[in-house]
This record gives C-alpha cells, sequence and structure tokens, in this order.
C-alpha cells in the first residue's frame, strides 16, 4: 500500500486520491450498450446466448421455479441455514421499524395535508454471483421489498456451471417466499429486467450491486427507459478512520475483508499514528498468505492507500471529501466523531464493530452508495421500494382562509385559470 501524509498533499492531489477507478469506462459503456441493444431486440434469445458467452452454460431454461429451488435447498448446511435464519431475523426487524404512517398536517385552519406511502409495484432484485455468490444481499433486498408490500418481485442472478443456483440462494428463495430465480447476470440481466423478455417480466425499478458493467447499465437504463434504479453501485469500498487506540490486526482484517470482493475494490486506512500504520501493514501481509481470494485481495491492496493525518478531525475532513461507501471508526473516540460525519453510506463504530456485521447480520442494510455517490445517495432501506403520495383536503372554512393567499400568488404570476379554479369556489 501506498503510504501518503496529508499535510505534504495539494488539494488537486487530495481530489485524485478521491477518485475511484475509471480507465475502462468507455469501452465498458461500449459493451453494455450492445448487451442491452442485443437482450432489447432478441429478448430470451439473447439472454442465453450471453450466459455461454459469459457463464460458460448452455442453460435449458431462463428460470428455476419452485420445486426445483425446495429441491436445491434441501442440501444447505445446517450451521449456515442456522446462519440465514439469524440474519433474516434481524435484517427483518431493523427494516420493519422504518415503516411509520406520518401524521395529518393542518397547515392552516380548514387545510390538512398528508403523505402515504405505496408500494413500488413490480421490482428487480440483481443478486451477484461471478467470483463469490451472495446470499446475503438476496436477504438484504428482498425483506424490504416485502416489508413495502411489493406485489410482484423479480430475481436475476448468474447460473453456475451447472445451470442452477446454490443452495445457499435457493434456501433464502424459500425462506422469503419467492417462487422463481432468473438465471441471468451481468449488464443482460439488467437489460432484461428494463425491457422485458418472453421469460422475465420488465419491472418498475431496479435494485442490488455488481461490478461496473452492472452499474454502467443501471445508469443507462435510468436515462433511457421508465425503469428506475436504487443507486449506482459500482465497486466496493472502505475507508478505516483509526488513532492510536487501534488494533493493527482489526485493521488489516478489515481492510483485507474489503479487498477480497474484487480487484477493483479500494481499502483505505486513514491514521493519526504512523506506527499503527506501520504495524497493520505487517499484519496485512501475515493475514494475506492464509487468504483463499489471496490473488485477488492483494490486486485490490496494491491500488489502496494509506494516510496519515494529525488528527482524527482531519482524517473525518478528508473522509468526507472521499465519501465511503463503508466507513469505520476504529478508536476509542468515536462518539464525538459521530456529528462530524457528513458523508458515508454505512458507518461502523469504535474497534469491535466490523463492517463484516453489517455485510451479514447485524440488521443494517449492505446495499450502499459507492464511488462518491455517497454524498447525495442513501442506502437501501423500505423506504427504497415505496412511493410516498402527497394527499390534501380543503373544508369550507379552509377554502376561505387559504384562497385570498391562492388568487394573489396566481394573479402575479399571470395565470388566470388557476386564480378561477379558487374565485369560482368562494362564490358558491
Amino acid at each position: 500500500m501506498k503510504i501518503y501524509n496529508y499535510k505534504d498533499l495539494s488539494e488537486q492531489k487530495i481530489k485524485e486520491l478521491c477518485l475511484r477507478q475509471q480507465e475502462d469506462d468507455r469501452s465498458i459503456a461500449e459493451t453494455v450498450q450492445e448487451i442491452i441493444s442485443q437482450v432489447k431486440a432478441r429478448g430470451d434469445l439473447a439472454l442465453f446466448d450471453y450466459a455461454k458467452a459469459f457463464d460458460k452454460v448452455a442453460l435449458q431454461k431462463i428460470f428455476l421455479d419452485k420445486q426445483e429451488l425446495d429441491n436445491l435447498s434441501q442440501s444447505i448446511p445446517v450451521e449456515a441455514k442456522k446462519a440465514i435464519d439469524q440474519a433474516y431475523q434481524n435484517i427483518r426487524k431493523f427494516h420493519a421499524a422504518q415503516i411509520n404512517p406520518e401524521e395529518i398536517i393542518e397547515t392552516m385552519p380548514g387545510v390538512n395535508c398528508w403523505r402515504e406511502a405505496r408500494p413500488i409495484e413490480r421490482v428487480g432484485l440483481y443478486i451477484p454471483g461471478g467470483t463469490a455468490v451472495l446470499p446475503s444481499t438476496f436477504l438484504m433486498l428482498a425483506i424490504p421489498a416485502m416489508l413495502a408490500g411489493c406485489k410482484e418481485i423479480i430475481v436475476c442472478s448468474p447460473p453456475q456451471s451447472d445451470g442452477k443456483t446454490n443452495c445457499y440462494l435457493a434456501y433464502c428463495a424459500k425462506l422469503l417466499g419467492i417462487d422463481k430465480i432468473f438465471l441471468a447476470g451481468g449488464a443482460q440481466a439488467i437489460a432484461a429486467m428494463a425491457y422485458g423478455s418472453e421469460s422475465i417480466p420488465k419491472t418498475d425499478k431496479i435494485f442490488g450491486p455488481g461490478n461496473r458493467y452492472v452499474t454502467t447499465a443501471k445508469q443507462a437504463i435510468q436515462s433511457s427507459t421508465l425503469t428506475a434504479i436504487d443507486m449506482p453501485a459500482g465497486p466496493s469500498e472502505v475507508l478505516v478512520l483509526a488513532d492510536e487506540s487501534a488494533n493493527p490486526a482489526f485493521l488489516a482484517a478489515d481492510l483485507l475483508a474489503q479487498a477480497e470482493h474484487g480487484t477493483d475494490s479500494q481499502s483505505i486506512l486513514v491514521c493519526t499514528d504512523p506506527d499503527i500504520i506501520r504495524k497493520t501493514i505487517e499484519e496485512i501481509n501475515l493475514q494475506l498468505d492464509a487468504l483463499p481470494r489471496k490473488d485477488i485481495a492483494a490486486k485490490a491492496i496494491e491500488n489502496s492507500y494509506t494516510l496519515l493525518v494529525s488528527s482524527v478531525e482531519e482524517g473525518m475532513k478528508f473522509s468526507n471529501l472521499y465519501a465511503p461507501e463503508h466507513l469505520i471508526i476504529a478508536t476509542e473516540k468515536y462518539k464525538a466523531l459521530v456529528p462530524l460525519i457528513l458523508n458515508a453510506g454505512s458507518v461502523f463504530l469504535g474497534n469491535l464493530t466490523p463492517e463484516s456485521a453489517g455485510d451479514y447480520a447485524s440488521g443494517t442494510n449492505h446495499t450502499l452508495p459507492t464511488s462518491g455517490f455517497a454524498r447525495s445517495y442513501s442506502g437501501v432501506s423500505v423506504d427504497s421500494f415505496v412511493k410516498k403520495i402527497t394527499f390534501q383536503h380543503i373544508s369550507p372554512q379552509g377554502l376561505r382562509n387559504i384562497g385570498p393567499t391562492v388568487e394573489t400568488l396566481a394573479a402575479a404570476e399571470g395565470l388566470q385559470a388557476h386564480q378561477n379554479a379558487i374565485s369560482i369556489r368562494l362564490k358558491n
């Protein structure tokens, strides 16, 4: 990992450190546009072709039904089943607390205004496959969708080499009451959920993380269809802010946990103590050798860096500029730093709170904004799966109270019909 000293950095260099890898975005965009065009024109046939080209499997059909999922789920190990059950309960409990009806507000006598939530009717969930299959993502997306009351939940995930899905996703589907998983991955899955195919219904909003092809596809369909997306969630990232109270072994484990996601992941250590930085890098080298995904993690660490700062407050200033997906506050002084956090997807406080807890089972959602989008996006929640519709009702007293104000403003804007809509009622 490269080591920088914050006080030696120019404003331009700081901006560069906050950028994510983007060197091949143009070629990715061109590839994604071709995939979208093919799926839009050829539907299921394109999905079969891409499964053969990208997933190296000749599919016989594009989905697994309830019976097939039930059969696959039988092979899940007992301990894994218990862990998924516990994660399900925690995630459901946290997200259920987000459902709160809003009050009716009387803005002036006789004028009542309020909002009511309505579920998005048909949502698409993308569950990544590739180098790691993520049952945790299935739970993170499907649970709030169910709590929101979405009528139809479409699930896409890349097929395995046997043309199936794994027992973990199958068990999640059974637990969640989802009867079908479509075997489509990458940009082609996003295109299918955006435009629809013979088998996959068109959805109203698409959710789920993925690589840069998936992210680029989501951004492309949002600008060209009526299908919305949750956020531009690309390669994963973590920023760890630490001081002298941090444990270097813990820091190394947290940085490597992020690095093993993919070679384009980014793990950043911002620290006030040069000795902690040195010991953490030593720990990274020790722990790296024991990882099954060593090559992936090593490449990500090579593209990551550490930053020496004079204080945790200075470190937080940089963190807010970077706007990390995951922010770990590895210090005993974390309570004082909470009010300073402006931009972050999800925050992990103290030396005993690893990002892994939020990734799997603490209850918070792990589908989060990356690439600096934490400046303007929130992570997935129940709110992501609903629309908020405003209502108002005006009584005779309310019309008399508000009428003159509306008439005056409408006249000032030169909108006579707007003024008349009030005046004709006041005359009656």
